[in-house]
């Protein structure tokens, strides 16, 4: 992890902390994570605190995955020399390199990013097209894996890559674990689209439709009419709709749809089901009926998603 003087602790927990409360479940047991300066005299910041960076930039040489936040407030100035020559060091001997936020103009300096994809922090997005105007930059995304270059916006979606990354190292049921330790959502890849799931409120039953919501939830392998909600419900099917909207922020025929497409997505990274059987298992009625709206939700086709997302348990290296 590089940083530069001045770095935010706050900051840089979006970073790393994922990566440092995976070693601490044992999720990473092979883990060695280190905070490297990227320029001399390097210090991290935070709640009145301030403490120097002590690895070098010899430690991005021989790193497998080397990750660069941001490069202070000002996503204009120049990145120093030695680390842009020390990730191009990395990325050359086969390392896969990532920036976040304003780490991805540090990338766009080392010349890592021509004629790719990339994204960054939205208010800097136009900033970084106009001054390295070789990279696609495309901001409407949380991140993009771009397989040994990755690119990530502000914040929490460099939780969200950390998350990507750890899939790909330790298979999907140990990073949806981690994500629930975390208590934050367990899978939103970014590439080309966004794929984010909906989470719903903790229903209240003793409400009649967030019990009728809760109801639908074990019942996605049926398709069950948003009728038959009102009616569970006791409500007519406008007051129901209406009521729904604001509990959920969707309408009941969207939403159901949407939690079977997550449903779906459960299945395919934790199971061997043909995809028939798992558009059945999810309340659709065959494959050919799940694609389009698996497309729609995520992204890309359903055979394309387990490829990319299936429980690689029996091999814990970095793809």
């Amino acid at each position: 992890m590089v940083v530069f003087d001045g770095a935010l602790l706050g900051s840089m927990s979006f970073a790393f902390g994922v990566f440092d409360i995976a070693a601490h479940y044992g999720g990473l047991p092979d883990l060695d994570l280190r905070i490297v300066a990227g320029e001399p005299d390097a210090a991290i910041t935070g709640g009145g605190l301030s403490w120097e960076v002590p690895q070098d930039l010899e430690a991005i040489r021989t790193a497998d995955l080397v990750i660069v936040p941001n490069l202070r407030q000002e996503a204009a100035e120049s990145p120093p020399k030695p680390v842009l020559e020390a990730l191009r060091t990395a990325h050359a001997r086969g390392a896969r390199v990532a920036g976040l936020c304003s780490g991805t103009f540090v990338l766009a300096a080392a010349g890592l990013l021509d004629d790719r994809p990339a994204t960054t922090h939205w208010a800097v997005a136009a900033r970084l097209a106009e001054m390295y105007p070789k990279v696609r930059v495309d901001a409407r995304v949380l991140y993009i894996d771009d397989g040994d270059v990755l690119t990530a916006g502000g914040g929490a979606a460099g939780m969200d890559l950390g998350l990507h990354l750890i899939r790909a190292m330790a298979g999907a049921a140990d990073a949806n674990q981690l994500a629930k330790a975390m208590v934050v959502p367990p899978h939103r890849p970014g590439g080309q689209a966004q794929y984010i799931e909906s989470p719903i409120p903790e229903p209240d039953l003793e409400d009649p439709v967030a019990e009728s919501i809760a109801w639908a939830l074990t019942r996605l392998d049926t398709a069950v009419p948003v009728s038959a909600l009102a009616e569970r419900a006791h409500m007519s099917r406008r007051n129901y709709d209406r009521r729904f909207r604001e509990i959920i922020g969707s309408a009941p025929a969207t939403w159901l749809t949407h939690q079977r497409v997550i449903r779906a997505q459960q299945l395919l990274e934790s199971s061997d089901l043909p995809v028939d059987e798992i558009a059945r298992l999810c309340g659709f009625s065959s494959a050919a009926t799940l694609r389009p709206h698996f497309r729609r939700h995520v992204g890309v086709a359903p055979i394309t998603y387990r490829e990319t997302f299936a429980h690689r348990g029996d091999d814990p290296t970095m793809s």
